[in-house]
């Protein structure tokens, strides 16, 4: 892991600026290069951040078992509904409101695919939209692991949830937990007239998935805007419609 900053920095993404993957099947919006054109070899990760990809799928398609290794991969769903398969034996359908986390360990393979019809009910033609995360372990190798959770009510109160974390402070909330002590997922559905306010840490990263908000200092964040916070946090953030959020908080930087 990287060394602490000390100059603050607030660094808004807009959401037009980052980098695109259009097929037939998937529209990837990706906030940090993935590889591809244009090529943007300085922007490859904030903090312990490598991946954030909104993707959008088609439905009766998706990503064929492909394979991963020392990787917490985190998965949140917008809309519609997302069926994981693993070569661990895990599987599942992930839908708003139930937060994933894979951990890759020594090695898995997985699916993850928009015909939740498979498992029950009828053919529909909804795509599925989502946000995929991933961050390293504090260290590699680890047996493969895969957990999920319902934490749609506790999204109901407009404050900023602990979703999945690896911090000691978590240890005892209900929160899934991921294989990195330096680091720390939250949400929050910000409700008009109830602000939120960041945590403070060497690096966080904001997202906006839905609506609009005021993000204190910095001015209006749109869907699909970002920032990253270098040394900073503490700012309240607020909306004057219904709005989400997603939050990385990370006490450490990659070693890169």
């Amino acid at each position: 892991m990287g060394t602490t900053p000390s100059a603050p920095l607030i660094d808004v993404r807009r959401s037009d600026d980052r980098s695109e993957t259009n097929l037939s099947w998937l529209r990837g919006r990706h906030s940090f290069w993935v590889g591809g054109q244009p090529r943007d070899p300085g922007n490859t990760h904030h903090g312990l951040l490598l991946v954030h990809n909104e993707d959008t799928i088609r439905p009766g398609t998706g990503f064929d078992t492909h394979p991963h290794r020392d990787m917490e991969i985190v998965t949140w769903v917008l809309e519609g509904a997302l069926v994981h398969q693993d070569s661990a034996g895990n599987s599942g359908v992930i839908y708003p409101g139930l937060a994933q986390r894979m951990s890759a360990g020594t090695g898995i393979l997985h699916s993850e695919k928009n015909d939740s019809w498979r498992l029950g009910g009828e053919p529909h033609t909804n795509p599925v939209h989502l946000i995929q995360m991933w961050i390293p372990p504090g260290e590699s190798g680890g047996t493969p692991g895969y957990e999920q959770q319902e934490i749609d009510h506790d999204l109901l109160s407009g404050g900023l949830v602990t979703v999945a974390s690896g911090m000691a402070e978590h240890h005892d909330a209900a929160t899934i937990r991921i294989r990195n002590p330096h680091a720390a997922f939250h949400a929050a559905r910000l409700l008009p007239g109830r602000p939120v306010q960041l945590p403070e840490a060497p690096y966080l990263h904001l997202f906006v998935t839905r609506g609009s908000v005021e993000l204190e200092g910095t001015g209006t964040l749109a869907e699909g805007d970002a920032v990253r916070l270098t040394a900073s946090g503490g700012q309240r953030i607020s909306t004057s419609t219904p709005a989400e959020i997603l939050v990385w908080e990370m006490h450490a930087d990659l070693a890169i």
